[in-house]
């Protein structure tokens, strides 16, 4: 007698990608998503007023991948904006956030959402690795803490391409219009409900590096996480300065 052998049903998953002027990147970055052994998903990606190529290749994508999602902006108004606009528009259970330039390995969803599955968590995020512009590994790994809670968060932010949170149980999150860490203003909100964020050793994402990347300005980052601790998480200016201190001193060493 044959064995039947019953595919495992997943729940299905959302995907914020927030885009502008990422033609050089995006086809590459939607591949990485077509290439996932997961199938449940729809990729929401909005466009924020590019100028260059980029919405044309994904409509030519889109058009052989109903899967594809493509939302356009009337101008630029910023990442916070535009990830607003797709995690509105996302209909999953799961919502995972993947930047315009960076890659997903294969097996990343079904490896993450299992996890998640399995021990009934509802925050997740994974390793990942640093590539250059060209796609070069950079032979360096960040790795994920297994359990972080929110102190820890304050100090480490998960890899935004890394991160999967159950919207079913915790809600949709209205990420805050700032121009730089926004994301991590929202993995600030997410805690504060999940309680916990727990993470994959695996390196499960590609992250790049960019020199025109938003995050590329070390010292400016200093003036917004000070903006965060104080005017939105409105921490003590004892506890503000400490992290503000602990930042520095990560960055100088290189830490993160």
């Amino acid at each position: 007698m044959a064995c039947i052998v019953q595919k495992v049903k997943y729940p299905s998953v959302s995907i914020i990608t927030p885009v502008y002027n990422s033609a050089s990147f995006i086809a590459e970055t939607i591949r990485s998503v077509q290439a996932q052994t997961f199938d449940s998903l729809e990729m929401i990606i909005v466009d924020d007023g590019s100028t260059d190529e980029s919405v044309a290749i994904v409509q030519s994508i889109a058009e052989h991948d109903s899967r594809i999602k493509l939302i356009r902006l009337d101008k630029n108004s910023g990442a916070a904006v535009a990830r607003n606009a797709a995690i509105e528009a996302a209909t999953g259970t799961y919502l995972a956030f993947l930047d315009s330039d960076d890659l997903w390995f294969p097996d990343k969803l079904i490896k993450q959402i299992r996890f998640m599955e399995k021990n009934g968590y509802d925050f997740t995020c994974t390793s990942y690795t640093k590539i250059d512009e060209k796609g070069k590994p950079l032979n360096r790994i960040i790795k994920a803490k297994n359990k972080s809670d929110y102190n820890e968060v304050l100090k480490t932010c998960p890899g935004n391409s890394t991160v999967i949170y159950n919207a079913e149980k915790l809600g949709k999150f209205k990420v805050p219009d700032i121009k730089k860490r926004n994301d991590y203003v929202l993995w600030l909100q997410v805690i504060k409900k999940s309680k916990y964020l727990f993470g994959i050793e695996e390196p499960l994402v590609s992250h790049r590096i960019r020199k025109d990347g938003l995050s590329g300005s070390k010292k400016s980052l200093v003036g917004y996480h000070w903006e965060i601790y104080r005017e939105i998480e409105r921490l003590s200016l004892v506890k503000s300065s400490y992290l503000i201190t602990y930042w520095v001193f990560k960055t100088i060493f290189k830490l993160r």
